[in-house]
């Protein structure tokens, strides 16, 4: 197994962050393998996979580049520079993948391949910017459309995953985030299940980084930063618009009733707000009402304060779905 040794400065360091491009490079490979994993993906995927296909169709090199870079074990490192946080937009992220050198390029494809590369790559010094522009396109035309929507969904795991680490711990923050994901103790982060060497990155950068499709990797800039991407929880991510009951909207306001629908598992305010897309206020007048008609009760987690419905909201809810 691979894992990365890690110090208490590291940890209380480390930081849940947001990328636009790791949102992208999760939604190219869902492209690439066109297979969806829930039925809303299917929909996208549906929407995007023709465009997708013409276009590598059309352009062989860039298809191979991206075949090549996906490898089974080990993503070529310059497709997934590691995100940096503090607000940085899809065209800071991408330019870096640009501004690679096409010898790193090259030498990142042959690891991913483990082996040489193909004839068609072997002396090209245009693939950071080929793979600039595929991952451009599939921002503009496959990700931008729905990103606001998606960031909702991100930050509500963000939420949810800080709340765990206040409650439990790097156990309980760091056990469930991916497949082969695992605090192992004596300061030993687990970060999949391959046998490669450990590594020691007390003092660097730590990040988490959710993306919305079931998709994770690892990726750093030594000695400075290191970042896990990892897919967010999936009871988040399914938190689609369900459609309130029409009677329940009439009978609460269609916000309010939304509110009490999504409390089918405890959640904070901030969840609420990042899920729904309502602001601050709006969702705090929405849960003092249902508080004092006794719909939801809340209970103190930690530094969070988790709201869940009642018995008599529980009644409310499951009788206008039935």
């Amino acid at each position: 197994m691979g894992w990365w040794q890690v110090n208490a400065d590291t940890l209380a360091g480390s930081r849940f962050v947001l990328s636009p491009l790791a949102e992208t490079f999760a939604s190219l490979k869902v492209l690439h393998a066109g297979v969806a994993a829930h039925p809303g993906e299917h929909a996208w995927l549906r929407a995007h996979l023709p465009a997708y296909r013409r276009r590598l169709a059309a352009d062989p090199v860039t298809a191979l580049l991206i075949r090549s870079g996906l490898g089974r074990e080990w993503i070529a490192d310059f497709l997934t520079p590691t995100p940096y946080g503090d607000g940085e937009t899809f065209e800071d992220e991408v330019a870096r993948v640009r501004e690679a050198s096409p010898d790193d390029a090259r030498a990142h494809l042959a690891v991913a391949l483990r082996g040489p590369l193909p004839n068609l790559l072997a002396d090209r010094d245009d693939l950071p910017e080929r793979a600039a522009a595929l991952l451009t396109s599939v921002w503009e035309e496959s990700v931008r459309p729905y990103w606001d929507r998606r960031r909702r969904i991100l930050e509500a795991d963000v939420v949810a995953r800080t709340a765990q680490l206040s409650q439990g711990g790097w156990a309980a923050a760091l056990d469930a985030l991916r497949p082969g994901t695992r605090w192992l103790g004596d300061n030993r982060l687990q970060i999949n299940l391959h046998e490669y060497p450990p590594r020691e990155i007390s003092g660097a950068r730590l990040l988490f980084v959710p993306v919305t499709p079931k998709a994770g990797w690892v990726s750093w800039e030594e000695p400075h930063r290191y970042a896990v991407i990892y897919p967010c929880a999936g009871v988040l991510a399914d938190v689609r618009a369900e459609a309130v009951p029409e009677s329940l909207g009439a009978l609460l306001g269609t916000a309010r009733a939304g509110v009490l629908v999504l409390l089918d598992s405890p959640m904070s305010t901030s969840q609420l707000v990042a899920v729904t897309g309502q602001g601050l206020g709006s969702v705090g007048r929405h849960l003092k009402v249902l508080l004092d008609a006794r719909l939801v009760q809340r209970r103190r987690a930690g530094r969070s304060v988790l709201y869940s419905r009642t018995a008599a909201g529980e009644v409310l809810v499951t009788a206008q779905r039935d």
